[in-house]
Formats: C-alpha cells, structure tokens, sequence
C-alpha cells in the first residue's frame, strides 16, 4: 500500500523533480518506508511506500522491467500474485523479487490489457512504455484503491490523493457546485468521476485509461478512459450460490487471501454480523488466537456503543483494544480530519473508523474489514424497499404483505415501507421531496443543480432488489471506499476489505433474491452460512449500527455550541449562497431543545465550510 503521482509534460518540455517531491511529501503518510521518483525528459513519476509485501529494497518503487523497457508505480496489493506467479514463470518469465508489483508489472508485459482480468486485489497503477512513450492506468473493479488526475493545457498529473495535485495548480482550486449539491441534498459523494474540486477529476472504478500524447504539442492529445470492468455483464455469467455452504467456502478463501502479508494483520471489530463474520472465520477456520481487533464504543445505551456484541469475543481474543470518540476529540481532530478527507463527508461515522485507525497504528500495518457487504448482501433499510418493489412488479402479492409484515415485526419501524412509495415516485419528485426536506437550501442554488443531479436518476430508480444492489455497487460503494483509505492510509495502515473479492461479490449478486433478503431479515445467506461459527447473539441480530456515533448529543455540548454558532453567523458562510444563515440557524436551536436530530444536516453544514476555508479560500 503506497502512493503514486506523476507528471507527464506537453509540447517537449522536461519535468522538474521539485513539483514531484512536493506532491509525495504530501501524501508521505501513505509510504512512511521508502520513496523513489523517475525522470526521464517529459515524464516524472512518484512513489512512497508503506513497506507489506516483501520487506527488502526489492519492493522499491518506480519500478523498471527487467528489459528497462517498462516503468510502473503501483498502490495496492494483488493478493493472487502467488498463483500468478508461477502461472508466469511457466510461460518463460523471469522474476527476481517476491513482490506482486513485479507480478503486475510481467503480467502486462505477456497479457497486455487482460492482465486485469487475471488479478484478484486493489489497486491503482500507472505503467510507462518508454519506447513507444505511451501510458496505460488503470483502477481496481469497485475503487478500493484511488486515482485522481488533473488536465491543464500544459501537462497531465496523476495522484493517490486530491491536495497534491492541487499544489501544482499555482492558483485556487475552484469548488464543484453540482458535487456540492448532491452532497447537500441527497447525502452522496464519488457517483460520478466528479470530485469536490473543479479542475480534478478520479478515474472510476473499473476504468482504464491509455495516454499516447503528443509532446511535440500544446495540450497534448486527449486521454482515453474506458471502462474494463462491467459487473453487471460478469454477474449475468456467472452462477449464484446453491447454499450457504459454498458461501461459507469462499468467504473464507477470501478472507485467507488476504491474510498474505510480512507484516501484522489485525481486524477493526464493530460488533456488527459483517466484520464479526471476520473474526470468526479467521479464528475457526485460520485459528489465528492471537488476533488483534480494534473497536470505537461509547456509553451504554449511547447511539453507535455495540460493546455487548464486541465483549462476545473477549473470552476468546485476549488482544482487543477500544477507543471511545466524543464531541471534545471530534473538536481537537477536527482540522486534521478535514485535511485528511480533502473533500466533505456527510456523517461523522467515518470519524469513528478514524479513531480506530488512529488506536490501530504501531500494533499492526493492514486491517481487514467489513465494508462491501450491505451492498452485496442488502444491509441497509432502503433495500427493503426496493425488494418490496421487486415482488410488487412480480405481482407476488402475498409474498409483498408477508415480507412487509415480517419487516414490521422485526424492525419496529416504518422507513421501509415510506422508501417503498418514495421509489415508486417519478424522478422529479423524488428530488423536488429531497430538496423540500433540506428548508435551509438557497432556493436559486437549489433551482440551478436540481436538474442535473446524479443521484435519483441512478440510485433511486433501481426496479428490483438485484438492480439496488449493482447500482449500490455503480454509485454508492466508491465513497465510502474513499474514506476507508483516506481514514487507513493517514495513520500508514492498509485496510483489506475480504467481502469485496470479486469472486464472492460476483457470485452473491447472481444468487436469487429469496437468498439475500428473507423473512424480514437482511443478509439471509451470510446468516445461515455463520451458523455455529458465529455467537448467536450477533448472527441473530437484526439491527444495523456499524462505525455510528452520538453525534445528536455531540452537537449539543457547549463547545460544538459555540463553533457551529460562529460558523452560522460568519460572514463567509452567508455569502457563499448554499445555505440559508437564519433557518440553520434556526433549526439548530430546535435541534438545541432535543425537539428535532439534524445531527446530520449540522455536520454537513460545518464540513462544507471548514473545507471551503481550508481548500478554497
């Protein structure tokens, strides 16, 4: 797990190595081992590394071909380069190190393009053919790993991160409005190749890109960004799971791959069914006794505290450490944490997988974890809804009212069903009815980007359970993978995520529907499969937390008082136009005298302005 970036200049002019150093030593927290830069007339190259996979200088990047011919940087890991390896070396090629950078690289070299298709891993990586001066990138199948680029009329950059590409701009960034509305007005970020910032842009996941410029020319020539990866076409392939069984089987393949390691793996242990699945796969099937996990917990009964369902382990593990968040070290990270984002989040969730990361570093380098699997196995509320929708358009009627009843006795609340009519509901007024709820909106900056919103058309307009699930995958998963590696990469840890292996994502989305919800119950197959591996209290279990935290109460302490207070009423905040002053300000007051939780809306309030401070100002 590293950082790259790199420089490629037009019309025949050199890259100076200070504009590269600048940019590594901005993300040095991503590669605190080593560091290398390659500069040949108008190309430079960057790497930091954080030393996982072959401990020795071997793993030294930017990284040549044994012929010289190719130059690579590359973040990430392939956790098949075993295999592949020696698949390989069956075929004439030489290695000289055990590192999966040097399988990447000698994969493209035989396989060309195709080399994609043969990797099981994360990754973002860069490849420059120095004889036909032609680059070819390209990200991992659901963007565990980032890139972001920036194109200027005089050189094209690429980075792991978004402020080292800023610093080569020599002026303000410029803010992204519609991004910025879309993150107002429907809690997203990352659906699009849109980034917060104007002038940068992210190759999506699953994209590859092929860059031959002409250097002899100002601008260059265009870059070509095509996507590799097409989930839904390799879903409709591929068989689903008979039982729970063969769930069971590769899970735990899954999980083993990304066991290899040469340095300490541990386990950020929320208590909840996905990452309590890791641990208890990773005990009775690796029996790794010495495990270590790293958890937030709070106060009993507090939102977000799931202490009880952690302490199941406590008997078992004796290497479990915790970390208590709260409004004071919200208030004291708070500047670092903006920093470290780069871009607004829309929940002070992430803050919690912040702190766990934080409690993690110096007791292990990778973690694993259980981002991935309510997208695949329909972990949130809102796909009740959508399966609702699907046995309705079925006309499976007493099916419908049995899995509504089911949801109703389960789960004691009625969201599912007010996102089943809200689904049901032309795209215009789903995001006419999503903007009615945020009062606080400018009405003419509302009137602008409502129209071009990314989100209710995609996201909102999914017609079964199994369409949620892959556009969950298209336009969802992405940012909360971002903010893992922004959270993990911070504090130099690797976070591996063993329920995004594309066998296994693959295979879940081809399952029927009846195997993912059932009964009133999320995640039916994972449920059946972790029988007798999992404590039954967690297996059982039917509410959903995860990194959550009491941010309601956070944001009626007195010093988050006076900040949100100062933010409202400044001047900087009024003339930006985005937000009305006085309703927040009003409705912060309400939220003051416990009669509403905007808890959510605050924060988002008080992000957005600390990073147009930050950023654009």
């Amino acid at each position: 797990m590293c950082g790259i970036c790199g420089i490629i200049k037009f019309n025949n002019e050199l890259v100076q190595e200070a504009p590269i150093r600048s940019m590594m030593r901005l993300m040095k927290h991503r590669g605190p081992d080593d560091e290398g830069v390659f500069l040949e007339n108008s190309v430079g190259l960057g790497f930091v590394r954080l030393s996982i996979i072959d401990l020795s200088h071997n793993g030294h990047q930017p990284k040549l071909s044994l012929d010289e011919r190719y130059v690579i940087v590359f973040n990430g890991e392939i956790f098949n380069y075993i295999e592949l390896r020696e698949e390989l070396k069956k075929n004439g090629i030489v290695f000289n190190t055990q590192t999966d950078t040097e399988v990447l690289l000698n994969a493209y070299i035989y396989w060309g393009e195709d080399c994609l298709n043969h990797f099981n891993g994360m990754w973002a990586f860069v490849i420059y053919d120095r004889n036909e001066k032609k680059y070819f990138g390209a990200r991992d199948r659901h963007g565990i790993k980032p890139l972001y680029y920036l194109r200027t009329d005089d050189y094209f950059a690429f980075c792991s991160e978004i402020p080292p590409l800023l610093s080569l701009l020599g002026q303000k960034p410029s803010p992204d409005y519609q991004s910025i509305f879309d993150f107002l007005v429907f809690n997203r970020t990352d659906q699009n190749e849109n980034t917060f910032f104007a002038e940068v842009k992210k190759i999506q996941h699953g994209n590859k890109f092929t860059f031959n410029p002409d250097l002899n020319k100002r601008n260059g020539s265009q870059i070509s960004i095509v996507k590799w990866y097409d989930l839904r076409k390799h879903v409709s392939l591929v068989q689903g799971f008979k039982d729970p069984s063969e769930f069971k089987a590769l899970f735990s393949s899954a999980v083993g791959l990304r066991l290899r390691s040469d340095v300490p793996v541990g386990v950020c242990l929320s208590g909840g069914l996905d990452s309590s699945s890791i641990v208890s796969v990773l005990l009775k099937d690796f029996h790794k006794k010495d495990l270590i996990t790293f958890s937030a917990v709070y106060s009993q009964g507090q939102k977000g505290d799931e202490t009880k369902y952690i302490k199941e382990y406590s008997q078992i593990l004796k290497n479990m450490f915790y970390v208590t968040p709260d409004a004071t070290t919200l208030g004291n990270d708070l500047k670092k944490f903006v920093i470290v984002h780069g871009e607004p989040i829309p929940t002070t969730s992430p803050y919690a997988q912040f702190k766990v990361m934080e409690l993690a570093q110096g007791k292990v380098v990778v973690t694993l974890d259980g981002q991935g699997a309510d997208e695949q196995l329909a972990g949130y509320h809102d796909f009740f809804a959508y399966y609702f929708k699907d046995l309705l358009r079925q006309a499976k009627i007493l099916k419908l009212i049995k899995e509504i009843l089911f949801y109703l006795v389960n789960h004691r609340s009625f969201f599912g069903l007010k996102a089943f009519v809200f689904f049901l509901l032309p795209k215009w007024l789903k995001t006419n009815i999503r903007i009615s709820e945020k009062k606080y909106l400018n009405k003419v900056f509302s009137d602008k980007y409502k129209k071009t919103n990314a989100v209710s058309g995609n996201q909102y307009a999914s017609k079964s359970l199994k369409d949620a699930l892959l556009d969950h995958f298209e336009f969802k998963l992405e940012h909360l993978l971002k903010w893992e590696d922004r959270n993990s990469m911070c504090f130099s840890l690797e976070a591996r995520v063993p329920f995004l292996d594309y066998r296994l994502v693959e295979k879940v989305l081809a399952t029927p529907s009846e195997m993912i919800i059932k009964n009133g119950a999320t995640k039916y197959i994972l449920r059946e499969a972790m029988k007798g591996i999992l404590p039954e209290t967690i297996r059982i279990r039917r509410d959903k937390v995860g990194f959550d935290t009491p941010q309601a109460e956070w944001f009626r302490t007195n010093a988050w008082q006076e900040r949100i207070f100062e933010i409202l009423n400044s001047d900087s905040f009024k003339q930006r136009n985005l937000i009305d002053s006085a309703i927040a300000t009003k409705q912060y007051k309400r939220h003051l005298k416990g009669k509403i939780d905007i808890s959510k809306e605050i924060w988002k309030w008080v992000h957005l302005e600390l990073w147009f401070r930050e950023f654009i100002d």
